[in-house]
């Protein structure tokens, strides 16, 4: 019986990586890596995703997890790759207009010449987390917040928990993203986590939270502690081997 391959790529702020998974979602290529270009307008991205592609063995099927709120496929807004530099630089206007309705999914397709699947950054981690029983979340601790909900493993409609205020005028990315991190410490960042998972628990009222993401695994023991045992870190390599698994929990 023939095995169905997936080329993952998890497009961040900071880098793009790629591997090929089999459909467990183990790697069964060396993952390869490159920094996120900027200015990053859509063709570029593709172009990148390609070239990453060509250091890889050939895939049946290609996942892409990128940031922002993506609907089938279809990008609506992406938080870093409309500025000129990255994360918390200046928005360019052009890039802002190439990106807003731009078709992913189609453009990977054509590019790559197989089936694509464009999701969010979070949504792929969590496919690659969940167990499939009950009502899990996760969140994604890294240039920013991401976040994905899941009911009895089919993954809900996206809502961009990031961009939503907190306080003092700053959305949950300022809060919590990785400038707030090297600014404040991982003492004190981690109390700021857990103040963010205390205020989402009562929104979602979740079984299972997991905690993923490159900045996860800075969280303090004692933070963590006070978290509840409804809480729990995952691996940061989620963001790849999820992208196998996606292809069942999507609904498209």
């Amino acid at each position: 019986m023939p095995v169905t391959t997936t080329l993952s790529v998890d497009c961040g702020g900071g880098g793009i990586k790629a591997a090929v998974l089999d459909p467990e979602g183990s790697i069964v290529s060396r993952a390869v890596r490159t920094p996120t270009p900027y200015p990053l307008p859509p063709d570029k991205l593709v172009a990148t995703i390609a070239a990453l592609a060509d250091q890889l063995p050939g895939a049946d099927r290609v996942t892409v997890g990128m940031p922002g709120m993506i609907r089938h496929g279809v990008v609506i807004e992406t938080p870093h790759y409309i500025t000129r530099d990255g994360p918390r630089s200046r928005v360019l206007p052009e890039l802002k207009e190439a990106w807003a309705r731009f078709d992913m999914a189609r453009a990977v397709t054509q590019r790559l010449g197989i089936p694509s699947l464009v999701l969010n950054d979070a949504e792929v981690a969590g496919c690659g987390v969940v167990t499939g029983h009950g009502y899990e979340m996760i969140v994604t601790l890294g240039t920013g917040l991401g976040n994905a909900v899941f009911d009895n493993g089919i993954l809900a409609p996206h809502v961009e928990v990031s961009q939503g205020p907190v306080r003092w005028g700053l959305t949950y990315d300022d809060y919590i993203g990785e400038h707030e991190r090297l600014r404040l410490g991982d003492a004190h960042w981690s109390r700021r986590v857990r103040r963010v998972v205390d205020a989402l628990r009562p929104m979602y009222v979740w079984d299972r939270l997991y905690l993923g993401g490159g900045n996860s695994r800075r969280i303090t023991a004692l933070q963590l502690g006070k978290m509840g045992e409804d809480v729990v870190v995952v691996p940061n390599e989620a963001g790849m081997t999820g992208g196998a698994r996606c292809w069942e929990m999507t609904r498209r």
